[in-house]
């Protein structure tokens, strides 16, 4: 070659295969198969990054309910327990007593009213014995009978009163030494022990601290000019440090405001899916917050966008009459765009909506090249 020729530009070779495909060449070219997608409008919600926490809806310590030495305890800290779990024994020999003591006495309160109600029975048979023989019987006579009769229901109703109080110190009794057995409120994880064996515990004193790690939400302070989008219901994206992605439902937004930033807490329903890590109560949670009002925009899959250069282009299936022929060719066209939206991407300029593009089976295309839409259903 020549010094002072130079070789074809990319340019000058992609001009020459342009004027080589001319239209009857496109004829009598095969028709490529190709996949398409058609460029559409739809919603674009642009979010920026909060960062949130995992909270627990119920967290807190388990208290002992009466005073007492503890027997037993039942749980180590990081043990799972279910709701009703005995966590502690508290000794019950001293209440036990005290319920047979209870017992007793509930079977004497008996025993007085069946009494009480006998003695009642001949009270009420003597006044009327009197009655039918008072016109041979004083006057006094008879009065002091009505007065035993009156005597004796006032001693039923006394025994009576008495019989419930026996029953009820008998409940008492029965309470408390179920509460001798410590019980977990709900589902969770045994976060600290704060007991042994031996100890003695007063009424209200902590046992145990059990956070509720399987009924989670997200807890994040959202900048006050953002808050439109908070309203109860509404969807957002939720990343986890393990990098998985998860929605999660705005619940409430907490009506205090910190005023050195100008933030709410905004509580978050979350719908997990499969997680790489177990999830655990402070876990730092990214909540994307709508950062505006959605707005309508065009929108390409992306799939259609081939890189050429620093340039986006697409294929645009167009139909054209060649040598008597209508065909369906693929023009290249230059495209710019914005935000992606999915897994397509915003379209600023080059397209409108209903054109299609080609998704599948343009890595080989060439300009007007001949194509065949693929069946969607095959």
């Amino acid at each position: 070659m020549p010094k002072d020729q130079c070789p074809p530009s990319g340019r000058e070779i992609l001009l020459v295969l342009l004027a080589l495909l001319t239209p009857s060449a496109a004829a009598q070219a095969p028709a490529s198969v190709v996949r398409v997608d058609a460029v559409r409008s739809e919603p674009l919600a642009q979010t920026v990054p909060v960062l949130g926490r995992l909270v627990a809806q119920r967290a807190g310590t388990v208290a002992a309910r009466i005073a007492g030495p503890v027997a037993r305890v039942q749980v180590e800290v990081g043990s799972r327990v279910t709701a009703g779990e005995v966590i502690a024994e508290l000794d019950a020999e001293t209440l036990q007593a005290a319920r047979a003591v209870a017992q007793a006495g509930l079977g004497e309160a008996q025993a007085r009213l069946a009494t009480r109600e006998a003695e009642q029975v001949l009270a009420e048979q003597e006044r009327r014995r009197l009655e039918r023989l008072k016109d041979a019987t004083s006057k006094s006579l008879f009065e002091d009978a009505r007065q035993g009769v009156a005597i004796a229901a006032a001693r039923v109703e006394e025994a009576r009163a008495a019989l419930v109080s026996a029953r009820a110190a008998l409940r008492v009794t029965e309470i408390n030494l179920a509460y001798t057995q410590v019980r977990a409120p709900y589902d969770g994880v045994v976060t600290d022990r704060l007991i042994e064996v031996g100890s003695y515990v007063q009424a209200g004193q902590a046992l145990a601290r059990l956070v509720a790690d399987r009924d989670l939400e997200i807890e994040a302070d959202v900048p006050f000019e953002r808050l439109g989008g908070m309203q109860p219901g509404a969807s957002v994206d939720v990343e986890l440090d393990d990098g998985t992605r998860h929605v999660a439902e705005v619940r409430a937004v907490i009506p205090t405001e910190n005023p050195q930033t100008r933030t709410r807490r905004v509580r978050f329903v979350p719908r997990f899916g499969e997680t790489r890590l177990a999830l655990a109560v402070d876990q730092s949670a990214t909540v994307y917050v709508p950062a505006g009002a959605p707005r309508e925009v065009l929108s390409v899959h992306k799939d259609a966008i081939n890189k050429r250069g620093d340039q986006d282009m697409v294929f645009v299936v167009v139909t054209e009459t060649v040598d008597a022929q209508e065909l369906m060719l693929a023009k290249p066209r230059p495209v710019e765009l914005g935000e992606p939206v999915g897994n397509r991407f915003e379209v600023l300029q080059g397209l409108q909506q209903g054109e299609r593009v080609v998704v599948r089976g343009n890595e080989r295309l060439r300009p007007d090249a001949p194509v065949r839409i693929e069946d969607s259903a095959s």
